[in-house]
């Protein structure tokens, strides 16, 4: 099983994405038949398609991570996103992130944040493409490194949230052992 993250974009047409693969025979694709059988409201698996009636492969079950709150925000999720998310993973086995040969064998879930202030299809489709790809190829390669995550400590921030740094190496310092010596 590998698990993968990416981000690409910026504003309301960015694309956060998470992705497990893994074999169709194991938890991965437990998860992947239980997910589909198990909807909840503004969140309804379905299978990511290149066009219609063309499933890419590996099979893969597209997941909000947002909340559908209205027609265009459906229409932004299970359009371009939807296919972005396909055609991102077809260019990973283009790319031989995901080996041809295994394409049958496996299933990919993919979690995806639209914005429901996504407003450019063109761009949602792009970015999509990219951080589905690029999502499966860190989970292929087990990225980040523990250097990457140890770096990203010292100024931990996404698109919507920057911490302040001088705040955080204060709790940072804080948390860490005093030495314990002897004062005899």
């Amino acid at each position: 099983m590998d698990i993968g993250e990416s981000f690409i974009g910026e504003g309301p047409n960015a694309a956060h994405i998470s992705t497990v693969i893994g074999p169709r025979s194991g938890p991965v694709g437990t998860a992947w038949a239980v997910a589909l059988a198990t909807p909840s409201l503004g969140h309804t698996p379905f299978v990511a398609a290149l066009q219609p009636n063309v499933p890419v492969q590996p099979m893969t079950l597209v997941i909000n991570k947002a909340s559908i709150i209205s027609k265009w925000h459906s229409e932004m999720t299970w359009g371009p996103a939807q296919v972005g998310v396909a055609t991102g993973v077809a260019d990973a086995v283009m790319q031989d992130i995901i080996p041809k040969n295994d394409i049958r064998a496996l299933v990919i879930v993919a979690s995806i944040w639209v914005s429901s202030s996504a407003n450019d299809p063109e761009q949602v489709f792009v970015n999509n493409r990219k951080a589905v790809c690029k999502a499966l190829a860190n989970g292929s390669a087990r990225m980040p490194s523990f250097a990457t995550v140890q770096s990203a400590l010292k100024a931990p921030h996404n698109a919507f949230f920057t911490a302040s740094t001088d705040q955080f190496q204060r709790e940072r310092d804080a948390q860490k052992p005093e030495a314990h010596g002897s004062a005899l």
